[in-house]
């Protein structure tokens, strides 16, 4: 079953990790924050060690997005981001794992202090 996890974050200003620019992650501990790393690193060895991991990347800025809309009957591109939100999209993983269950035990570990992952299967 193949998913797909999109990191959702705000870090100011952008970078990556998201997590290293995030003020509630900087507020943890370093012994918090090392063990936050630890338990990513260690589900991302063991996917590209089973073959879960098929691939994924970081995105850069929303202010350096543009966004391509349908307007007055023909294509208009205009600087983004797409929305005004708390959250932008940063960056994704893209999975292939046995079920469901699995795949919400790996969406956990990247699960972080303000920021949200959001766990979707792929279509079929």
């Amino acid at each position: 079953m193949k998913y797909v996890i999109l990191i959702h974050s705000n870090p100011q200003p952008w970078g990556h990790p998201t997590s290293d620019f995030v003020a509630e992650h900087q507020a943890l501990s370093p012994e918090e924050r090392a063990s936050l790393e630890a338990d990513f690193e260690s589900v991302m060895q063991e996917m590209s060690d089973t073959g879960e991991l098929l691939g994924g990347q970081a995105l850069g800025d929303p202010a350096d997005a543009r966004l391509v809309r349908w307007h007055a009957g023909r294509r208009k591109i205009t600087e983004g981001p797409y929305a005004e939100t708390v959250e932008q999209f940063a960056g994704f993983f893209l999975i292939d794992v046995v079920s469901q269950e699995r795949a919400e035990e790996v969406a956990e570990k990247f699960a972080g202090p303000g920021e949200t992952v959001e766990l979707r299967p792929v279509a079929t």
